[in-house]
């Protein structure tokens, strides 16, 4: 059965064939559903509003390409979710490579692509935690903001915070050690501070 909140199927079929009313009343029929995707998935307020506006330009843009009509609702939430993470992925401060092993030896492409690997299972993990738990997260360790900052952000006292944040790198910690083709002692034990 249909979700009755997205465009009905025949808004779909008719915007895909390129009728230009069909479009912009698929993509007002959809900004409600893809604003609140953002709002749940973003760490912040006006990351959702930017992911939101750039699924939906996704959506005019390439709309002729989604294969499914009925299949609009996870197309959007794919889109969602990826803009968020590379949003939050840009907030990471910029790393300098770490230096060369003595002698001179360079890092192998495999131990590079363990690396980026590594990266998406945590960015895995943290999209698939409750917004209230993203949000702690993403402010405190991706962001860098304070304990006490993010807490008076959220509204939060500060035991409630820790509470969440605790609960967040505990959820992510266990999605990625638990992950297809994880070793296991990783280095997932380390908590941040």
């Amino acid at each position: 059965m249909a979700d009755p909140t997205w465009p009905g199927e025949r808004l779909v079929t008719a915007a895909q064939r390129g009728d230009v009313e069909a479009i912009g009343a698929l993509i007002s029929g959809s900004y409600p559903n893809v604003q609140r995707f953002a709002r749940s998935l973003c760490a912040t307020p006006e990351d959702a509003e930017d992911a939101a506006q750039e699924a939906l330009i996704i959506l005019y843009r390439k709309i002729g390409m989604l294969r499914a009509s009925g299949a609009l609702a996870s197309w959007m939430f794919r889109i969602v979710r990826n803009e968020c993470l590379r949003r939050a992925r840009t907030v990471l401060p910029s790393r300098t490579p770490p230096p060369d092993p003595p002698g001179g030896a360079v890092r192998s492409a495999e131990d590079e692509a363990l690396e980026r690997l590594d990266a998406g299972r945590v960015a895995a993990a943290v999209a698939a935690l409750p917004a209230d738990q993203r949000q702690v997260l993403v402010m405190r360790d991706i962001q860098g903001y304070s304990g006490r900052m993010v807490a008076d952000a959220l509204g939060l006292s500060t035991a409630a915070m820790k509470s969440r944040l605790h609960r967040a790198r505990s959820a992510v910690r266990l999605a990625v050690r638990t992950a297809p083709g994880s070793t296991p002692g990783g280095g997932a034990d380390e908590e941040a501070h």
